[in-house]
């Protein structure tokens, strides 16, 4: 369930949508392919998820450069996005291509989000 007021959402409701939707997108992926309607709105929302959980909780999560998965697997490189506390087993709120966080981000969140 979306909840729509940004003071009304926690953290750990903001990663477990992060983490369906991941798994919708992918699912979407493998059923109608990764160019379908599906496939893409599930992609982008999870994008948009995660943007929103970078902005409202800073404090909370960080971009960590995913270095074992990224140019080998998935053609790109990718940002994990690392919870500084786990939520449950979880210790990230999924994968953001660095290309996308470069169209969503401004360079200063960028520049603040990502862990030395």
């Amino acid at each position: 369930m979306i909840q729509t007021n940004k003071d009304d959402i926690s953290l750990n409701i903001l990663v477990d949508e992060i983490i369906a939707f991941n798994h919708a997108w992918k699912s979407a992926a493998k059923l109608f392919g990764s160019d379908s309607s599906s496939a893409q709105s599930a992609r982008d929302l999870k994008a948009a998820l995660q943007i929103r959980l970078l902005r409202s909780y800073p404090k909370e999560v960080f971009l960590e450069l995913d270095s074992d998965i990224s140019q080998e697997k998935e053609g790109e490189d990718l940002y994990s996005l690392r919870l500084v506390n786990s939520i449950g087993n979880r210790n990230n709120a999924e994968h953001l291509p660095v290309r996308v966080a470069h169209q969503l981000l401004t360079q200063s969140e960028i520049k603040n989000l990502i862990h030395q």
